[in-house]
């Protein structure tokens, strides 16, 4: 387990443990300061978030951050150097998985002193955090109608309907050219299918063309879907083509709403809250409060009973033996071990990706200098307790606790898959500033850095910044994530939501060969 804490020390370099070889500037460091409480003398220019030599380095040493490996001295490095991609290299080191030898069970809150939220309780015993209607596009060919329809229900035509949150289009690229069957088409189904009976959708449209390879009718037979009120299929080429496709829909969805407005929100318990935790734009001080944070306020939901889905596959490489030791069976552990070996054996071989080593360039400024020290920060979302299950991609989520998801790190992608194995909040954190929503769950915006913090308010929900400042330490910040999640699942608007986000993010992961 990596060792967190609870508070930065004070000055001008952060030590994160006390065998790090590197320090991390708090702030902008110019040539010749003196870095306390260190008592280094700096060597270099080195930006806020950037990591320094806290002593001689030689050609070969492992560096070390939070006493993790994260790369290797390229050259001999002298104290008080700046420490980045430049003289410091990526490549393979031997890590113990030892499955499930920190395993611990969670120690449950006493029911009686659990949280809980005002959430919508479905007829099926789902919960929902909002409560939208929702068009899936079957196949690409589709996808202009969906929108369309969608299009057609402006907040004026929705006023009368004030319980709903919206009419919402989940179009996407593909449905065709692609793989008849086989784990491409398998993925794409289940997530269309997760969307199209999510919790947070009270109603939803599928919309297929007709000749696709994604036909509807096995797309409802594969995913066991039935038509009903709630859930109706349309094919343009039977219903007469794009005019009366349209038409059809609208008229279809103003048949849904009278009964998607009667919905009632009641106290529920936490337990009921699943969420998917993303990382976006982030900095050197994303492993210093916003990613810790966020693991402390997962810690607690998962104690509240609560179910957390740790996913991004690329950004835990280098640091998966942290998740495999808290496995709670070898199973479990293998499974990730098994998915790791899939993207690096089979999926990315000779490609340049994340997961191969090289971060992109915002990562890069920000300060993290490759996958390794990315995944470092990336992992710690998840918390300290048990990996209780691994998931493929769009899996429905039915274990409590922390989980993990094979997703790409890619964000859009990521949260598609969470939000179709049934996460219905997301909770995001950025160093540089990523503008994000998940339609149709809430999405919460975590930022890293006071300075980031004010600069994009608009769009930051929760300033961890305060961490950094001295003003909050991580298992107070980490009870506001937790107390801010249950206002947003209850109801309360993220920034995301304030600003519209959340239309075009539905961005299902392909697989498969295009052809």
């Amino acid at each position: 387990m990596i060792e967190i804490l609870d508070k930065p020390s004070t000055g001008a370099t952060i030590r994160l443990h006390a065998t790090d070889n590197v320090v991390v500037a708090r702030t902008d460091v110019a040539i010749g300061a003196v870095l306390e409480p260190e008592g280094l003398r700096s060597r270099s220019q080195v930006p806020a978030g950037h990591k320094i030599a806290a002593r001689a380095i030689t050609k070969g040493e492992p560096i070390r951050k939070y006493n993790v490996v994260i790369g290797f001295a390229a050259a001999d490095i002298p104290p008080g150097t700046l420490v980045h991609s430049h003289n410091m290299e990526f490549r393979e080191f031997d890590r113990d998985y030892a499955y499930g030898q920190d395993y611990r069970p969670v120690e449950f809150i006493p029911e009686h002193e659990r949280a809980s939220f005002m959430g919508i309780v479905r007829p099926n015993g789902q919960v929902a955090t909002r409560n939208f209607i929702g068009l899936v596009s079957s196949v690409n060919c589709s996808a202009t109608v969906v929108h369309k329809i969608a299009e057609w229900f402006t907040p004026e035509r929705l006023a009368e309907y004030p319980n709903v949150d919206g009419v919402v289009a989940f179009a996407h690229g593909t449905g065709c050219g692609m793989e008849a069957t086989g784990e491409p088409m398998d993925l794409l189904r289940r997530t269309l299918a997760g969307y199209a009976t999510h919790a947070n959708i009270a109603g939803c449209l599928v919309v297929g063309l007709g000749c696709e390879r994604n036909q509807l009718s096995m797309l409802f037979q594969d995913q066991k879907l039935t038509e009903s009120d709630r859930l109706r299929g349309f094919v343009m080429q039977e219903t007469g083509g794009t005019r009366k496709t349209i038409e059809a829909g609208i008229a279809a969805i103003k048949e849904m709403l009278p009964e998607a407005n009667r919905v009632k929100r009641t106290r529920v318990p936490a337990s009921h809250i699943t969420v998917g935790l993303q990382c976006g734009g982030s900095d050197g001080f994303s492993s210093i409060t916003a990613n810790p944070a966020l693991g402390a306020a997962m810690d607690l939901l998962v104690r509240h009973g609560g179910t957390a889905i740790l996913s991004e596959t690329p950004e835990i490489y280098g640091v998966e033996h942290t998740l495999t030791r808290r496995a709670r069976s070898r199973e479990v552990g293998e499974k990730l071990i098994e998915r790791i070996r899939w993207w690096k054996d089979e999926y990315t071989v000779g490609r340049d990706t994340q997961i191969n080593g090289k971060v992109s360039p915002g990562n890069q400024a920000g300060g993290l200098a490759n996958i390794f020290e990315k995944s470092l920060g990336s992992s710690m979302k998840g918390g300290t307790g048990p990996l209780m299950e691994v998931y493929r991609y769009g899996e429905p989520v039915i274990q409590k606790g922390l989980v993990f998801m094979d997703t790409p790190g890619f964000d859009p992608c990521s949260a598609t898959g969470q939000i179709a194995g049934g996460a219905n909040v997301i909770l995001f954190t950025t160093g540089r500033g990523s503008m994000f929503g998940a339609k149709p769950v809430p999405s919460v915006k975590l930022a890293t850095n006071s300075p980031m913090y004010r600069k994009l308010e608009e769009d930051m929900d929760i300033n961890c910044g305060e961490i950094l400042d001295g003003t909050s330490t991580i298992p107070e910040m980490g009870q506001k994530i937790l107390d801010h999640t249950l206002r947003v699942a209850s109801g309360e608007k993220s920034k995301s939501e304030l600003l519209d986000l959340g239309n075009h993010e539905f961005v299902p992961w392909n697989i498969g060969i295009v052809g």
